[in-house]
């Protein structure tokens, strides 16, 4: 004879479901307050991607976990708490989702940190702390390799309606414009990622070429040596919005 299913407001409550949400929400919450740190100053950024790094193997945890959780509560079982455990899945997910997008990053992108769409004449930062020049050489070499897209764009514009796009664009990217200068066709900014705030630059030069106008843009790191590919997106990521503000602005003849 089969034994009936336990009713649902007796069932005891999974463990394992419960513990790996709370595990997945501190692992969330220690990787915020690991960039919170840095920010503050409280720690150098190496000390906030390690304990960013103890807080993903937190989220595995919780990751088996909540898969334990989702057994134990599954139809008929003796526990409930499935949608705990379901909920912790994807909370774990996230923090892990995260450090897999970096791993990848790292091995799929050439150890460089320094990219410009000129490699030959790169645009020289003035007013940044470090004004170095581009790294040229074997860096250019990993670049034209990796990002054969990094390219100057033409524009079908003067020089100065094009300098005025590209400043404008800029501003709307969220960039801090540290340097405009019409005269020179240079616009310098810095540009901050969302979580540890870390500081990239950013050099937009504009100059006249065949009766148009060429825009050349280098982004480059403050600190590490590797970039994970973020400065040759930034790069594409503003040529692709100034062509578009360009074509839709062009005067017309």
């Amino acid at each position: 004879m089969k034994a009936e299913a336990m009713p649902k407001s007796t069932k005891p409550l999974s463990r394992p479901a419960s513990w790996g949400l709370i595990l997945g929400l501190a692992a969330i919450t220690t990787i915020v307050a690991s960039g919170i740190g840095y920010r503050l100053g409280w720690w150098p950024f190496t000390r906030g991607l390690q304990v960013s790094e103890w807080a993903t193997y937190g989220a595995g945890v919780a990751l088996v976990l909540s898969g334990i959780g989702l057994i134990q509560a599954r139809p008929r079982a003796v526990r409930r708490g499935r949608a705990i455990a379901v909920l912790g899945l994807l909370v774990a997910l996230l923090p892990l989702g995260m450090a897999l997008q970096w791993e990848y990053a790292s091995r799929t992108t050439p150890p460089i940190n320094d990219i410009s769409t000129d490699t030959a004449d790169a645009p020289v930062f003035w007013d940044m702390p470090n004004p170095t020049d581009y790294p040229g050489g074997k860096s250019a070499a990993l670049q034209r390799a990796a990002y054969p897209d990094v390219v100057p764009l033409k524009l079908g514009l003067t020089p100065e309606q094009a300098f005025a796009q590209a400043l404008s664009v800029a501003q709307e990217k969220g960039w801090t414009v540290v340097a405009s200068v019409p005269a020179e066709g240079r616009i310098e900014a810095t540009s901050s990622s969302l979580l540890y705030g870390f500081i990239d630059e950013v050099i937009v030069r504009v100059k006249t070429a065949d009766g148009g106008a060429l825009v050349d843009v280098r982004s480059r790191s403050r600190l590490g040596r590797i970039d994970r590919g973020v400065n040759a997106k930034r790069i594409r990521d503003y040529m692709a919005s100034l062509q578009a503000r360009a074509t839709a602005n062009k005067p017309q003849p």
